[in-house]
């Protein structure tokens, strides 16, 4: 990255992608990255600005903040953007617009926080030159980004301008596509970066085989965008933003293939449309064909799926569906890694399989589960068998410790469970010493001939217990008070007559 003046940045995202968008902006050369909820922050110069928004595949927006203050009402708002020095990011020509988003008690709606920073804006330029630039809902000028959490304001300029999930390569769709960050965020959650086949038996759109096929490729998601927000910007360059548009030195070769299916010839039409628009033909496969009609499956591969959940997309028996997804992967897909995501858990418990892998994701409104199934031949304790006679052995461990939980629930290392197990040793190895030793004393003192001075023998004229005394006979029972038989009739205590 070359050197220029760094500032701090914002990379918004959907729930369960931070760690994946962290990832992917430190491997641009990101600094100071953390991740927050549904965002991660970094700071990097203008290259690097450029950079997020046109390689990064599971970032929403960029955001430049350029004021940070507390304010619990709408004036206190207004007061603090219009103090801002808007000179520097827009003119009187110009156009701009204002997004609010909310999360906080002292205000109501966002909206009306929206109008209140348009008003401070208009205000700040009617009150130094007369003149006021014009608020544009499509295609401004300057994006405005306010965040509020709380009393915690924040005002950013948004650099991306429309969503960044917004590729340019989708020209048509079916029912309840899927978002395209969330599609490349599943496939790089599974770990897949193009060393050998993809399958989709369930396609649409076609959405998760393009990014399945561009991350493989390694070509950048915007590369069929049409324009970014900062393009507007006044301080933009052009020579450095081409330099980032035309550097190909990333891209690398896919030596295997993305092949996708749908029981809709409708749905694998317009995939196949979408996929020219992507120019990734050479690299995708689509056929018309049911999900229970595979027979077989390209070796090595992996398998990423979005089934229908029974909410937006209506099936005959959603139960059916997963009962048959699990057979199918069971008898056709072996030595697959299956990832799934879906919404309910009565879904997944029809599948007849056991997850590896549990993750949390949002799909729209939907609180959904991205589950991963290891699919083998035979039976589990074959598979770990054959397994740990290979050379595949220790990675497999090591996966399988690190996804291991406690019983909370929580994930837990390979380091703590070793810890447990020393402590565990430990302690069965003190309860040994201390029994041993007890019975040795034991021994001793039984014995009239101890070798230990300082016990005494037990004397030989003690008598052997009587396993048929009992300890507490009836007589020798202490009493408190002399207890009577129950009288139903007795009235209750609260009567002043009543006596135990």
């Amino acid at each position: 990255m070359e050197t220029g003046v760094f500032f701090g940045m914002i990379a918004k995202t959907l729930y369960g992608l931070e760690d994946v968008l962290a990832e992917e902006l430190a491997s641009l050369g990101a600094e100071d990255v953390e991740t927050g909820k549904r965002m991660v922050s970094f700071t990097g110069d203008m290259r690097m600005l450029y950079k997020a928004n046109f390689c990064c595949r599971t970032a929403l927006r960029i955001l430049k903040p350029v004021c940070r203050f507390k304010a619990d009402n709408a004036d206190a708002v207004y007061r603090e953007v219009k103090n801002i020095d808007w000179d520097s990011y827009l003119s009187p020509d110009k156009t701009f617009a204002v997004d609010a988003v909310v999360y906080s008690e002292n205000f109501n709606h966002s909206k009306f926080v929206a109008y209140r920073v348009k008003d401070a804006i208009a205000d700040y330029f009617n009150d130094k030159y007369a003149k006021r630039p014009s608020v544009r809902v499509n295609n401004p000028d300057l994006y405005v980004n306010i965040h509020i959490s709380h009393n915690d304001c924040t005002v950013s300029l948004d650099s991306s301008g429309e969503s960044l999930h917004k590729r340019g390569y989708r020209v048509t769709q079916v029912d309840a596509p899927l978002n395209e960050v969330l599609a490349a965020g599943m496939i790089l959650k599974t770990g897949w970066r193009g060393e050998s086949n993809f399958i989709d038996p369930m396609c649409g759109s076609g959405t998760l085989l393009i990014e399945a096929a561009m991350i493989a490729l390694n070509i950048a998601p915007g590369i069929c965008r049409k324009e970014y927000a900062f393009e507007r910007w006044a301080d933009f360059d052009r020579e450095l933003f081409d330099e980032v548009y035309n550097d190909e030195s990333e891209e690398r070769e896919f030596k295997f293939k993305c092949y996708g299916s749908d029981i809709s010839p409708t749905a694998v039409e317009k995939a196949m449309k979408n996929i020219r628009s992507a120019g990734l033909s050479k690299y995708i496969e689509l056929k018309t064909v049911p999900f229970q009609q595979y027979a077989e499956a390209p070796k090595p591969g992996i398998l990423v799926m979005n089934p229908p959940y029974g909410e937006r997309i209506s099936t005959d028996d959603i139960f059916d569906l997963y009962a048959m997804i699990g057979e199918r992967l069971k008898h056709v897909f072996m030595g697959y890694n299956a990832w799934i995501l879906s919404y309910r858990d009565e879904c997944f418990d029809k599948t007849g399989l056991r997850p590896k892998h549990r993750i949390k994701l949002m799909n729209g409104d939907l609180e959904c589960e991205y589950r991963c199934y290891e699919l083998f031949e035979g039976k589990n304790k074959d598979y770990k068998r054959e397994l740990k006679n290979g050379e595949n052995w220790q990675s497999y461990k090591r996966a399988e410790n690190s996804t291991r939980r406690d019983g909370r629930g929580e994930r837990q290392g390979k380091g703590e469970y070793e810890a447990k197990g020393r402590a565990s040793r430990e302690n069965d190895e003190g309860r040994t010493f201390k029994n041993r030793k007890f019975a040795e004393e034991r021994i001793a003192a039984k014995s009239s001939k101890s070798s230990d001075g300082n016990k005494k023998p037990y004397p030989k004229d003690r008598k052997p217990c009587n396993r048929e005394n009992k300890p507490f006979k009836k007589e020798n029972r202490p009493l408190s008070r002399e207890r009577k038989p129950y009288d139903r009739n007795r009235k209750s205590f609260r009567n002043k007559n009543y006596e135990d």
